[in-house]
C-alpha cells in the first residue's frame, strides 16, 4: 500500500461509489459474508430511533441503512455525497428525503438533529476530524452519535487473517460481482490505514462528544462507537 494511493480527491472518491452504486449493497453482502446485515442490525440498535425523533444517516448511500430508522416512525434524512448512490437509492425508495452533503460541511442548521450516524463512510473523508465536529454540531444537545466502521481485530492471529483476505481475496471476490473493482482495492487500503478502536474513541472525545464507548462486532473487524453530545459545556 502507497499513501499515495489513499490520497484522493473528494470528487474521486464520489465518483468511485458513483460507480459501484448499482450493485453497492450486493457487493457488500458478498465480500462481507453476510455479516453487513447484522451489522445494519447493532446500529439501528445502538441509534434507536423513535417516532417523531430527527434522524441524519451520513453516507448512507442507497439507503439500505436508512430503513429500519424509518420503519420506527423516525424522520430519517439519507445524506451522501455520491450523486450516483442517491440516484440510486431514490429509484428503490422514493418516499426519503435523500440529500447532497459534504460530510465537513453539512447542509443542515446547528442542533437540528436527535442522532446522527454514519457507517462504513467516516474513513472515507478527507478531514475526519472535521467531520466529527460537522456531526456534532448538527445534533441537538442530549442526542448521540453512532459510528460504525472497519476496525482492527483484537485476536491477533485472527487480525493476520484478516488482513490477508482484504488485499488478496477481497478484490478477486468483488470482481465478479462489483463493475468498478478497483474500488474494493482502495476500500480495503483504507481499512488497513484506519485507527484502531481507542484511536477513534479519542477522537470523539477531542470533537466534543462525552460518553465515548465502543463494542466490537465480529471480533472487532467492525466496531461500533457511540458518544454523546453534553446538554451543557
Amino acid at each position: 500500500m502507497t499513501r499515495a494511493s489513499l490520497e484522493k480527491q473528494p470528487h474521486e472518491v464520489a465518483s468511485m461509489f458513483d460507480d459501484v452504486a448499482a450493485n453497492y449493497d450486493l457487493t457488500n453482502d458478498v465480500i462481507s459474508l453476510g455479516q453487513s446485515r447484522f451489522w445494519r442490525k447493532a446500529v439501528a440498535a445502538a441509534v434507536d430511533a423513535r417516532p417523531g425523533q430527527k434522524v441524519l444517516d451520513l453516507a448512507a448511500g442507497t439507503a439500505t441503512s436508512s430503513l429500519p430508522f424509518a420503519a420506527t416512525g423516525a424522520y430519517v434524512v439519507p445524506c451522501d455525497f455520491s450523486i450516483g448512490m442517491l440516484r440510486e437509492g431514490k429509484k428503490r425508495h422514493a418516499h426519503l428525503p435523500f440529500t447532497a452533503g459534504d460530510a465537513t460541511k453539512l447542509p443542515f442548521r446547528d442542533e437540528t438533529f436527535d442522532a446522527v450516524t454514519i457507517s462504513f463512510g467516516l474513513r472515507n473523508v478527507q478531514d475526519t476530524d472535521q467531520a466529527l465536529r460537522e456531526l456534532y454540531r448538527v445534533t441537538k444537545p442530549g442526542g448521540r452519535v453512532v459510528i460504525c466502521e472497519f476496525s482492527q481485530p483484537t485476536w491477533k492471529p485472527f487480525r493476520t487473517v484478516y488482513m490477508e483476505y482484504l488485499m488478496r481475496a477481497l478484490p478477486p471476490v468483488a470482481s465478479t460481482v462489483a463493475s468498478n473493482p478497483d474500488a474494493y482495492v482502495y476500500l480495503a487500503e483504507s481499512v488497513r490505514a484506519w485507527p484502531d478502536q481507542p484511536a477513534l474513541a479519542a477522537r470523539l472525545q477531542q470533537a466534543g462528544w462525552s460518553k465515548v464507548a465502543w463494542r466490537n462486532l465480529t471480533g472487532g473487524v467492525v466496531a461500533l462507537h457511540r458518544g454523546t453530545r453534553p446538554r451543557s459545556r
